[in-house]
């Protein structure tokens, strides 16, 4: 057995751990770089019994994780998923014995084996429990990270701490466990000694606060969810299109019911938003719900997907008040207009709304801040304030009532 391809890799091992290069410490534990294919070449059906003739030939744990990489490859190479996925887990294990006695130096290392092990994760069919198998085996790099009490700040593991929360999200939103999430954020909190976010690399920020702002999407604290998810936009690296729009997405629908609609400067930069948003932009702007309700009938399959249709199906009545200041100026701005009117407008909208629906509608309007005055049921009259009968969307007081 011609063993050069591996003793080289051994070789390079060791200088990397000598010398604490943690960058080209991941460069060779990447099951996909081509040393792995090399090895895939030279053991043709390894395994550990068979390889177990090079331990001790580097000190360990290294030993172990430079057979485990082995069998990595190989069954990576072999389109194995799911043994590929059990023995990178063993690698990783492996890999956090050494990490937890060592300082900031190996978290490039780290970065890229738990991304790995991620990947792996998705790559096998019906992965929902491999999936929540990686976030635990995540889990406990976080724990490394936080609890490193002994390495000076500057090279502390303490600053790999929110990519590690970041992939260990990404798991839980992929099996639709958002639950689960709540655990490693009471985690977060828990440990005030951590450098505050703003301190560390932006991607790392960028990625904790799009899915903080989607578990407050989730839980319906769309105010937080605006928040995290406007500075997660503003600080995304502008090269990173389809992480923009994956903010974007969300986004816009919370930006909508402030009163911000987008530009179409913004909506051409992302035409799949384009064309999923801008149906129902067009109408709010000119009140038109037929093309609204024909909208959310189109998209209905995705927008379901994307857990969107029930925010969208109560952005209807962004649309309605839109539709009932078209009434307003069509009777010049008038502080009496009869209910009849908003009726005859529901009834010209194509909406199969009775006298009484229409003036509960209004009524409605009224109590969610979208219009000031009051119905005279008696005289059918609705009553307008005489100045800003119609307040700007942003100038609501409780913009996301109309979610609750």
């Amino acid at each position: 057995m011609s063993t050069a391809r591996f003793t080289t890799f051994l070789t390079q091992l060791a200088d990397a751990l000598r010398e604490e290069k943690g960058p080209e410490l991941a460069y060779l534990l990447k099951p996909t770089s081509e040393h792995g294919k090399g090895l895939v070449k030279e053991f043709r059906n390894p395994t550990r019994q068979s390889l177990s003739y090079y331990e001790g030939s580097l000190e360990g744990p290294w030993d172990e994780i430079a057979i485990q990489y082995v069998l990595v490859v190989n069954h990576c190479a072999r389109k194995r998923a799911k043994e590929a996925f059990k023995e990178e887990c063993t690698l990783v294990s492996l890999f956090l014995r050494f990490f937890a006695q060592n300082s900031g130096w190996t978290l490039p290392a780290l970065f890229s084996i738990l991304r790995d092990l991620r990947d792996l994760a998705s790559d096998v069919r019906d992965n929902t429990a491999n999936m929540e198998e990686a976030a635990r085996t995540i889990s406990k790099a976080f724990s490394s990270c936080v609890t490193d009490r002994q390495s000076p700040l500057a090279e502390s593991r303490k600053w790999g701490v929110y990519y590690v929360v970041g992939l260990i999200l990404k798991c839980y939103f992929r099996v639709r466990r958002i639950s689960l999430s709540k655990n490693i954020l009471r985690a977060i909190e828990a440990n005030p000694d951590i450098p505050p976010l703003s301190a560390y690399p932006r991607s790392h920020q960028v990625t904790y606060r799009y899915y903080i702002g989607m578990l407050g999407f989730l839980n319906e604290d769309f105010a937080k969810a605006e928040q995290e998810l406007t500075l997660a936009f503003y600080n995304c690296y502008t090269g990173a299109h389809s992480n923009q729009e994956r903010i974007l997405t969300y986004l816009i629908p919370l930006r909508m019911f402030r009163g911000h609609l987008p530009s179409r400067e913004l909506l051409q930069r992302f035409p799949v938003l384009d064309d999923l948003y801008t149906p129902f932009i067009t109408a709010i702007r000119t009140g038109d719900i037929r093309t609204y309700d024909a909208s959310l009938d189109r998209f209905e399959r995705r927008l379901v997907d994307l857990n969107l249709y029930l925010t969208l199906e109560k952005a209807r009545e962004l649309c309605i008040r839109g539709l009932f200041r078209r009434v307003w100026i069509a009777c010049e701005k008038s502080t009496r207009i009869p209910v009849s009117m908003f009726f005859a407008a529901l009834h010209v909208a194509d909406t199969d709304t009775t006298p009484e629906e229409a003036e509960c509608l209004v009524a409605n309007m009224i109590f969610k801040g979208f219009i000031r005055g009051y119905i005279s049921h008696e005289k059918q009259m609705v009553v307008l304030a005489n100045t800003n009968a119609f307040p700007r969307l942003a100038d609501r007081p409780s913009p996301y009532a109309l979610l609750q």
